[in-house]
């Protein structure tokens, strides 16, 4: 199972702003903390905020913040959204399809794949939360 980068990086951006939950952060401020493009980071954002990951704050001090408590944030659920497809292999146009197990056993690694993925919520990423704020050189609330 490969999963894109627009599930990383949206993973990622929850990630950063799950380390410091006591102020908000910008784009930009992410994508340095990353080492990448603000520009993707910035459809991650609203495609997050539709989904009801990410607030976005408007104004001077604007930016983002979780919208909801890490604990609150299912890493499948992430997953699901941020990903388009889950097909494994292209089964549906090959010849021996009919007759080939090779689906059903694909079909059942994705979702023992996924199954691992629902055991877990964006807090418990964040155990090492403070470990995690100094790597992105953010200040973190004692």
């Amino acid at each position: 199972m490969h999963l894109t980068r627009y599930t990383d990086y949206s993973m990622r951006m929850l990630l950063c702003l799950g380390a410091r939950p006591d102020r908000v952060c910008s784009i930009a401020e992410i994508a340095r903390a990353y080492g990448i493009s603000q520009n993707h980071l910035m459809k991650v954002a609203h495609d997050l905020g539709k989904a009801g990951y990410v607030e976005a704050l408007r104004g001077r001090s604007g930016g983002l913040r979780l919208a909801r408590p890490a604990d609150k944030i299912n890493v499948g659920d992430v997953v699901r959204q941020t990903e388009q497809g889950f097909e494994l292999a292209e089964c549906d146009s090959c010849v021996i399809a009919p007759a080939c197990g090779l689906s059903g056993v694909l079909n059942e690694a994705l979702a023992a794949f996924m199954a691992v993925l629902d055991r877990y919520t964006l807090a418990d990423l964040l155990r090492q939360r403070s470990k995690l704020a100094h790597l992105f050189d953010l200040p973190v609330a004692s």
